[in-house]
Parts: structure tokens; sequence; C-alpha cells
């Protein structure tokens, strides 16, 4: 019977990691060098679905197993955990979770009450002895800051502190950006700057939300326009044997102006 493919990778890690032979950089990580790679794998990962590419995406989740076989392997060495217990910790989290699916009739039941979910997730962190001081505690400081913000005001949505109505939420909008013209106007320092500019920035988030559009995904959107529109700014500035930094603004403009009539047309 051949090995199976999760234990040829688990061996494989192993030896990259193993201090006799294996692999010099990989020997140099540790859980902090490697974060930025599990984060970066995941967006790779979110990339080819948004292109509809399965070949990719078979290839970028084959990525993001292996930040995770990365550090179980690295924990393993430390005698903290393995990849069985990352694997039977999710699979009992999941179970513990769907009550409405794995459960007795009666917890069938109850886990169709709406909420049921947020409920086992407090029961899970008072059983971890975690004080349960806000119903904001749990939403990950590392996630990116446009949907730790969805993240949050969804939260506060759910204790009834929430916009009605989009328009207010555009009202809010208009007051944040006006407050923000204001401090430029005044010359205002850097932080102050920062901190209005931030406030405009969750309200935009805030609108997403109430649109039902996720934000970091529209502006994934955006950067792609953006990158394939000035891209044919080049394009058409290297027919005229020129380069951007040695035309005007106002030639480039009137480039990105046409780049937007060809997409349309």
């Amino acid at each position: 019977m051949s090995e199976r493919a999760i234990d040829r990778l688990l061996a494989i890690m192993a030896r990259l990691r193993d201090p006799d032979g294996g692999c010099p950089w990989d020997l140099e990580q540790n859980f902090a060098s490697i974060a930025p790679y599990t984060i970066e794998e995941a967006y790779e990962v979110a990339e080819a679905i948004e292109r509809g590419d399965m070949d990719e995406l078979k290839d970028e989740l084959g990525d993001l197993l292996l930040q995770v076989v990365f550090h179980a392997q690295m924990a393993t060495e430390q005698g903290a955990f393995g990849f069985e217990d990352v694997a039977a910790a999710i699979s009992d989290k999941m179970v513990r979770r769907h009550p409405h699916v794995f459960g007795d009739e009666t917890q069938r039941d109850a886990g169709a009450v709406r909420g049921r979910w947020e409920e086992i997730k407090a029961e899970e962190r008072a059983a971890k002895g975690a004080a349960a001081t806000s119903i904001l505690d749990d939403v990950p400081l590392a996630l990116p800051a446009l949907s730790r913000a969805v993240k949050l005001q969804n939260r506060a949505a759910r204790v009834g502190f929430d916009w009605p109505e989009t328009r207010m939420v555009i009202e809010k909008l208009n007051e944040e950006m006006l407050e923000l013209s204001e401090e430029i106007a005044k010359g205002g320092d850097a932080d102050r700057l920062e901190d209005e500019m931030g406030d405009l920035l969750f309200v935009y988030a805030n609108l997403a939300r109430h649109m039902k559009v996720d934000p970091e995904a529209a502006l994934r959107r955006a950067n792609a326009k953006f990158r394939r529109r000035f891209g044919r700014i080049e394009e058409k500035l290297a027919a005229q044997g020129k380069r951007p930094e040695e035309s005007t603004l106002e030639e480039m403009d009137a480039l990105w102006d046409e780049a937007k009539r060809e997409e349309r047309g």
C-alpha cells in the first residue's frame, strides 16, 4: 500500500528540519519568522479562488498546508504539540460547534437557535479560563485592518450598536471626511492626520459591510484595476519610445482615460 500523502509531507518537513543534514534555511526558521509566509500563502489561496483557477488553487492550498506542517514540526521539536494534535483539536472543535449536525435530537434543536455558535465559543473561552470582558476580545489582532474593522463592527452590531440605515453611514462618512479636511487645512501633525484617516477608513469599512461588500476584496479588485490600467499607460508610452518618468502627468492622465474607455468598450 502506498504511503499516505500527508505522512510523506510530514516526513519531508521533519527531514528538512533535521540538524544532521537538513536544509540550513529551514533550520534557521522559528514561529515568528515563518508567520509572514503563512499569511502570504493564505492570500495566494484567496487570489487563486478569485481567478477561478483550480490548478493554481490546488498548488496554493498545498503551500498553505506546508505552513501548517512547518509550524507543527517546530512545535514537535519543542515538545509542545504535533500535527496529529492540531488535526484532533480542530476536529473536536468542529464537532463541538455543530451540535445541530453531530449532537442528539435535543442538541440539534438547540443548535438551530441563532447565535448558538457564539455561545459555544464563549463556553470554550470560559473553559480555558479566559475572562469574557468584551464580545470583541477574540477578534484577532493579526487580521488585515479592514477585515478586522468589519469583524469588530459585526460583533458590536449583534448587540444593537450599529447604524440602522446605510444613508446614516454615508452621513457619518461625510462628517469624517470634513474632519480630515479641516485637519489638513490646519496643518495637523502626523498623529492627528493618521487618527483622522483611520476614522475615515473605519467608516468606509462600515459602509462596505452595510452594502454586503467585502472591503478587502473590493480593494484588491481596485488594485488589480490600477495595475492593469497603469500597465496600458506604460505600453502606450513605450510605443512612443518614452517611459513614464519622461512623460507629464497630463500625458499619462490622458492615456489613463483612454485605457478606461478601452476596458468599457
